[in-house]
């Protein structure tokens, strides 16, 4: 079974970091491009930063540009967000996307990937 499972999410006071793991099950990364998104209650979904299944190039919103940065490690079968300067706005549920893809990722509305995570809250707050 193909899983995706987001986990470094918790409580982190404005101007701190957290790093976001997502982390696939039944399936390795190697050949999928991977999106990270986040959906607050009543928001569309966002598309904040994806990487080619390479790693090779990446892309970012403009909201999270220079805060955060997107990495994987095909070895561990990991995709990491590293996350900075955190502001109380970023304050939602992050989700990791796969599609099975070289060469391209999408930051749209999140149609384009096949395989999602169930979340994993992040609150900023003092």
């Amino acid at each position: 079974q193909l899983q995706l499972v987001e986990s470094g999410g918790g409580l982190v006071q404005p101007g701190g970091s957290l790093r976001l793991s997502c982390a696939a099950s039944g399936f390795t990364l190697d050949y999928y491009a991977i999106g990270w998104f986040r959906q607050a209650p009543g928001k569309e979904r966002e598309g904040i930063s994806c990487i080619t299944s390479s790693g090779g190039s990446t892309n970012y919103a403009d909201s999270v540009k220079g805060r955060f940065t997107i990495s994987r490690d095909n070895a561990k079968n990991t995709v990491y967000l590293q996350m900075n300067s955190l502001k109380p706005e970023d304050t939602t549920i992050y989700y990791c996307a796969a599609r099975r893809r070289r060469g391209l990722c999408d930051l749209g509305e999140g149609d384009w990937y096949d395989y999602w995570g169930q979340g994993t809250q992040v609150t900023v707050s003092s």
